[in-house]
């Protein structure tokens, strides 16, 4: 068994930089270092629906907005495989059967269902497509036969569900389904990126996040109002660079190469906190020469965006092609898990001739 890559996002609206650093510039990078043997990236619309079922506009219009930033991040559909969740249906079929496997207080523990359900307040009223969706993430992962998922740090408690399961699967029927690792970001900043406002996680629903598809002055608007040190008044004070989204952001994103092309007066990132430490670095002068690192880095993805956009008709022929070619790849895993589960009647000529025997025997 090769090497196989599989992620994917939820198509509720534009990926942000939470987004890239905590997945999507790994998967470039896996992609153009091209030791894999097969690479999965996926439009989870299926998983979108899940707290949006009232609103499938939402998604029907943000389809295209990822694959977009996909492409304009530089994922590329010759080296890796472009898809959408809806349009295999061996997926809804597979996590049917992964859900005999675990237990509903088993899925209750998982923290990420725990944070999930109280960010969306929905308590005791939680949509039970909702609360199955680690299992439906364990069906996507395993359908691909997956050995490798880059993820947030976040996403492991769905990681450890998906090799409980697997583990139950090939104890119970037959060794068909891979146990998946978890790739996290090198950077262990970038493992969880905060919002603007210094909130745990950058997030859509709480309008706290850069996109990557901004313009420079969209970004130059939420990055002027980021949040800092409170207790940072005036310049001469002493600052905090812990907690300080303005400086998680420069340990995410900025090198020392930034410094010597933009401010030469420090050498690196530990030379500009030591200052903000010591008190005599003003707030401003750090958010500006933050807004020209991310804007020097989305300037290209911007600019391969508003080629893209020029015909969007080819990109959904690009999500078609690469689903046509997912669902060879899923097909192939189901007449495993059906010949394990022994549910395969039609094709068992075994069971069919013993069958006839039994009966034969009647007479």
């Amino acid at each position: 068994m090769g090497k196989v890559i599989l992620t994917g996002d939820r198509p509720t609206g534009k990926l942000h930089l939470g987004h890239y650093v905590g997945s999507l510039r790994r998967r470039v990078q896996l992609q153009n270092e091209g030791d894999y043997d097969k690479m999965f990236v996926f439009m989870a619309d299926v998983q979108a629906l899940t707290d949006n079922a009232d609103n499938p506009e939402k998604i029907r219009q943000n389809l295209i907005e990822v694959a977009l930033d996909y492409l304009a991040a530089g994922l590329n559909p010759d080296k890796c495989t472009l898809f959408v969740q809806s349009q295999i249906p061996e997926l809804a079929e597979l996590t049917t059967y992964l859900m005999n496997l675990i237990t509903v207080s088993r899925v209750q523990r998982n923290p990420t269902v725990k944070t999930e359900i109280k960010m969306r307040n929905f308590e005791a009223n939680i949509p039970l497509g909702f609360f199955c969706y680690p299992v439906s993430q364990a069906a996507d992962i395993t359908l691909f036969k997956a050995t490798t998922v880059p993820a947030g740090e976040d996403q492991e408690p769905m990681l450890e569900v998906t090799r409980e399961l697997v583990r139950r699967f090939n104890q119970t029927y037959a060794e068909v389904l891979v146990e998946p690792n978890i790739m996290l970001p090198e950077n262990t900043t970038a493992r969880r990126l905060p919002g603007t406002d210094g909130k745990e996680k950058m997030s859509k629903s709480l309008g706290n996040c850069i996109y990557l598809s901004d313009s420079a002055d969209e970004v130059w608007q939420k990055v002027r109002s980021m949040f800092t040190d409170p207790d940072h008044l005036r310049v001469d004070d002493p600052g905090k660079v812990e907690g300080n989204a303005v400086f998680t952001y420069l340990d995410a994103f900025s090198t020392d190469d930034d410094f010597a092309a933009l401010w030469p007066e420090y050498r690196n990132l530990d030379e500009l906190k030591d200052h903000y430490r010591r008190g005599g670095l003003g707030d401003m002068k750090c958010k500006k020469f933050l807004n020209t690192i991310l804007n020097n880095f989305l300037e290209p993805m911007r600019q391969r965006r508003h080629e893209f956009e020029q015909d969007i008709p080819e990109i959904y022929n690009i999500l078609k092609k690469g689903t046509e070619q997912a669902r060879e790849t899923a097909a192939q895993t189901m007449d495993e898990v059906r010949r394990a589960m022994q549910i395969n009647y039609f094709d068992d000529t075994e069971l069919i001739r013993s069958q006839a025997e039994k009966f034969r025997k009647k007479d």
